[in-house]
């Protein structure tokens, strides 16, 4: 299995950030189409990928965004009750919006982890390093 990858503050970690931003840009490009199985399909794989490169294949998020390509990820992205109520019919759309938010909660998780990261960083000092 593949390690997820470092998510220090480097110019490799602003590439995950933009690619999380552009995954989230297609989305919304595709939410105002008529929906494409297969070009759901492609971006669905695109986007799987990138969570488990980043995050790896047994994150939490991936979990949830296998739910959200079914529409059945409303509690796990924390949806409110209203917006879970919705036809049958609104189902493609309702995924398209669960997406949205595991993609979302992805990038809140890697701005989560290069903060952690750089304030453990902040805090050593060079007399509490070996000599």
């Amino acid at each position: 299995m593949s390690e997820p990858t470092s998510i220090h503050s480097t110019p490799e970690s602003n590439a995950h950030t933009q690619a999380l931003q552009a995954q989230i840009q297609k989305l919304e490009l595709l939410s105002h189409r008529p929906l494409d199985s297969a070009v759901l399909a492609r971006f669905d794989d695109e986007t799987e990928n990138l969570i488990k490169s980043l995050l790896g294949p047994l994150h939490p998020q991936m979990e949830a965004y296998k739910y959200a390509k079914l529409a059945e990820a409303a509690e796990m992205v924390n949806l409110p009750e209203s917006a879970q109520e919705e036809s049958a019919q609104d189902l493609p759309r309702k995924a398209i919006q669960q997406r949205r938010q595991v993609l979302e909660g992805c990038l809140a998780k890697l701005h989560s982890t290069k903060e952690t990261e750089a304030a453990g960083l902040k805090g050593k000092t060079t007399k509490n390093l070996p000599r």
